[in-house]
């Protein structure tokens, strides 16, 4: 498994300074970025991947118990709280952070907060890897070509052929295939079939005008039948 990229919140600068050292001693754990206070710490998030968050609860402006609660990520990080104050303990359980350090905090410590961060990402990403498939494969070109559910931005049919557009091709793929078959292969969350002739990838949307969908440089209908349901997967039928 990759190494765990952190983020260290603290703003007091001696003890930023012990968490940013007790981090690079750990083979498996990656400072990706430290900072003084929440309102960094947001920025940062927005511009970077991050997998732990060892966050100071005392800080002036935002606690880190109030910027825990203010996260709303695609994917949360895990969190380990530091404090000098021991009654936050149960607030921060209640959080699901999966552990809580005392200051001044030992290395020993640490380190096992540290492991028990790094087992929760091994959890994780077997769940992920076993339950949710991430591609499947076509036939096209005399070969088994790889197609990854998230590289996909829409698919269209031609009778018994399907073209599938790829963020990361210049042209695209086709195979022998009816839509039909192909939407059976493809999340649900992810795609929604919006025409007789398109099935699209609903986080590749760019805009939306008048029942046109712009995803790149296609324009595509909705067509009569699927409006309703589109509308409701865009939550604006309520």
């Amino acid at each position: 498994m990759q190494k765990l990229r952190c983020l260290a919140i603290d703003d007091e600068p001696l003890a930023l300074e012990l968490l940013e050292d007790n981090i690079r001693q750990v083979p498996f754990l990656e400072l990706a970025a430290s900072c003084h206070d929440a309102f960094e710490a947001m920025d940062i998030m927005h511009q970077e991947t991050i997998d732990l968050l060892f966050l100071d609860v005392q800080m002036p402006g935002i606690t880190g118990v109030q910027f825990l609660k203010s996260l709303q990520m695609p994917t949360s990080p895990t969190v380990i709280f530091i404090t000098a104050y021991e009654q936050f303990a149960i607030e921060g359980f209640e959080l699901n952070v999966v552990d809580y350090l005392l200051k001044p905090v030992a290395f020993e410590r640490f380190l096992k907060a540290a492991n028990k961060a790094y087992d929760l990402q091994k959890l994780r990403q077997s769940a992920t890897t076993s339950e949710i498939p991430t591609h499947f494969f076509v036939n096209a070109n005399y070969a088994l070509v790889k197609i990854r559910f998230d590289e996909i931005m829409y698919i269209e049919g031609l009778k018994d052929y399907v073209k599938i557009y790829l963020n990361s091709a210049k042209h695209p793929i086709i195979t022998r295939m009816t839509l039909k078959g192909i939407e059976q292969k493809l999340p649900n969350q992810q795609f929604m079939r919006v025409h007789k002739s398109f099935i699209i990838s609903s986080d590749k949307i760019q805009s939306i005008r008048n029942l046109k969908i712009q995803i790149g440089e296609a324009t595509i209908p909705v067509g009569e039948q699927y409006v309703e349901d589109f509308m409701k997967m865009i939550g604006e039928n309520q």
